[in-house]
C-alpha cells in the first residue's frame, strides 16, 4: 500500500511512501521494546537532558517544519511556525517539571513506610490526526517519554512526512535508537498492533466513530486508552459583553488552522438582544481574514487538508441552508483544482441542521440566537460532544460561575478562546472522548501507580 503526500493547494502529489509490511511493524515492535528495557531504568536527569535537546532540535529546524507542513495539509507557515515552538515549549515544560510530577506520594499508614510510585508501564501506541501534525504528537510524545515509556506513532496517512520527521527529530536530539518509531501503516492495521503484547496502552486523537473502534478493541484487551475526540465547541455571548472583544476572540478561534481544529470554536450562542450588532462585527471580521498560499506569511486561510473533507464541510453547509440556515458570507466553492474553502457564515442555524448537530471541520460559523442567558446554557449543552467552551461577559464573576457550574465540557474559558497549554490537562467528555492529556494529570495518564508498603521486621 502506497501513502499519498498530496498538497493540497495544488492537488499535485508531493511523494509517495510504501508502507511498512506485517513482518516490518513486527520489527519495528520488538526493537521498540528492547530499547525500553533500557529506557524505564534512566534516570530523570538523563531524560530532562534529552527532552531539552529535543526543544532545541525543533527549534533549530522550525522555518522547514512550518514548510513540510504548508506543503502536506496546508497549514498557514506563520501558524505551522508557532505549531513548531508550542511543541518545544511542551518538550522544555516537561523537561523542567517531570521530575516533580512523578515523584513518590507519601501516605501516611500503620506501616514503616507506604507510598504511591508512577512507574512506566511500557510502549504506547498513538493514533493521531493530520491537523495539527507535531502539537498532536509532542503534546502525549513529551511526557510519555518523561514518563520513562517507549512509544509507536501510526500518523494520518495524508502526512507520512511530518511523521517521518518527528522520528528523525527524536533520533537527533540523542533519545535511544528505536525508542520511538513511526509506523506508515492504514487504519486497518492499527487493531493488530495494539493486540500486541508488548504495546501496553494507546492514545488517539481523532474522530468520534475511530475513537469508538479504538476503546472497544482496547476494552477487550484490557489496556488502557486516552482519547481525544471531535467537537462542536460553543460560544456565549451575554448581553453584557464586550463584543468588539468577543468576536475577534470568537473569529479567531473560528480560524485557527483554517477552521480544522477540534477545539475551534464551532457554534455561536448570542444573546437575541446583541445578537444583529455581534453578527455584524463577526462577519466583517470574518471578511478580512486572507485566504491564500499557506506559504505566504500574510495568509491567514490555507486550504482544507484534503478535497474530500472541503468536499464533506460543503454538503455540510448546502444542507443547512437547505434547511433555513441563512448565508451571510462565503458558502461558494472556489474553482480550480485545489482544497480551498472560503470563511462562511450561517445564521438562523436551528436544530436538525448540519450545521447545529455536527462538527463543522472548516472555516464556518453557525451563529444561534439564544432568549437569554438560561436559553443560552441550554443550547450551548444541547450537543453530544463536551471538548471546549467558552463564555463571554463583561462581569467574570458570572462568566466564572457559568464555566465551572454549569457548561457540560472538559475545557472551559471566559473572555478567551479556548486553547490547549501544557501547564494544564486537556480533553473532553461525553463523545469528545476521556482521559487528559498535559500538565500534571497528563503524565500520570501512562504510569502504573504502585502502591509500595514496607513494614520493618
Amino acid at each position: 500500500m502506497l501513502l499519498q503526500s498530496i498538497n493540497p493547494a495544488t492537488n499535485q502529489t508531493i511523494k509517495a511512501y510504501e508502507s511498512h509490511s506485517p513482518q516490518e511493524v513486527q520489527q519495528k515492535i520488538e526493537q521498540t521494546q528492547q530499547a525500553w528495557k533500557n529506557w524505564r531504568l534512566t534516570d530523570m536527569e538523563q531524560r530532562k537532558e534529552l527532552l531539552t535537546r529535543l526543544a532545541a532540535v525543533l527549534r533549530k529546524h522550525r522555518e522547514s517544519l512550518a514548510v513540510l507542513m504548508a506543503n502536506e495539509m496546508g497549514k498557514p507557515i506563520k501558524q505551522g511556525l508557532a505549531e513548531v515552538e508550542k511543541s518545544a515549549h511542551c518538550c522544555a515544560y516537561y523537561a523542567a517539571n517531570a521530575a516533580a510530577q512523578l515523584q513518590d506520594m507519601l501516605i501516611p499508614t500503620e506501616a514503616a513506610r507506604s507510598y504511591a510510585s508512577f512507574q512506566p508501564l511500557g510502549i504506547v501506541l498513538a493514533v493521531m490526526p493530520w491537523n495539527f501534525p507535531f502539537w498532536q504528537v509532542f503534546r502525549f510524545l513529551a511526557p510519555a517519554l518523561a514518563a520513562g515509556n517507549a512509544a509507536l506513532l501510526k500518523h494520518a496517512s495524508n502526512v507520512p512526512g511530518c511523521a517521518l520527521a518527528i522520528e528523525a527529530l527524536v533520533k537527533e536530539a540523542g533519545f535511544p535508537p528505536q525508542l520511538f518509531q513511526t509506523l506508515l501503516i492504514g487504519s486497518k492495521e492499527v487493531e493488530k498492533v495494539l493486540e500486541h503484547p508488548y504495546v501496553k496502552a494507546a492514545t488517539l486523537t481523532g474522530s468520534t466513530p475511530a475513537g469508538k473502534q479504538v476503546a472497544q478493541k482496547a476494552g477487550s484487551l484490557l489496556k488502557k486508552v486516552v482519547l481525544e475526540l471531535g467537537g462542536s465547541d460553543p460560544y456565549i455571548i451575554l448581553k453584557d459583553a464586550d463584543l468588539e472583544l468577543a468576536a475577534e476572540a470568537c473569529v479567531t478561534s473560528r480560524l485557527i488552522n483554517s477552521g480544522q481544529s477540534c477545539i475551534a470554536a464551532k457554534r455561536f450562542i448570542v444573546e437575541a438582544s446583541v445578537q444583529e450588532a455581534f453578527t455584524r462585527l463577526f462577519v466583517e471580521k470574518m471578511q478580512a481574514r486572507k485566504m491564500g498560499d499557506p506559504l505566504n506569511p500574510a495568509t491567514d486561510i490555507g486550504p482544507q487538508a484534503r478535497t474530500d473533507l472541503r468536499d464533506e464541510l460543503h454538503s455540510q453547509v448546502t444542507t443547512s441552508i437547505e434547511k433555513g440556515a441563512v448565508c451571510l458570507l462565503g458558502g461558494i466553492l472556489p474553482p480550480g483544482n485545489h482544497a480551498y474553502y472560503p470563511p462562511t457564515v450561517l445564521t438562523h442555524v436551528q436544530p436538525g441542521m448540519p450545521a447545529y448537530e455536527e462538527e463543522l471541520f472548516g472555516p464556518v460559523a453557525a451563529i444561534i440566537t439564544a432568549k437569554d442567558e438560561a436559553d443560552a446554557i441550554r443550547i450551548a449543552n444541547d450537543t453530544i460532544f463536551g471538548l471546549g467552551a467558552a463564555v463571554f461577559t463583561n462581569d467574570s464573576a458570572k462568566g466564572e460561575h457559568i464555566a465551572r457550574t454549569q457548561l457540560d465540557a472538559g475545557a472551559c474559558f471566559v473572555n478567551s478562546f479556548v486553547q490547549s497549554d501544557p501547564r494544564l490537562p486537556f480533553g473532553g467528555i461525553k463523545e469528545s472522548g476521556f482521559g487528559r492529556e498535559l500538565g500534571l494529570f497528563g503524565i500520570r495518564e501512562f504510569v502504573n501507580i504502585k502502591t509500595i508498603s514496607v513494614r520493618n521486621y
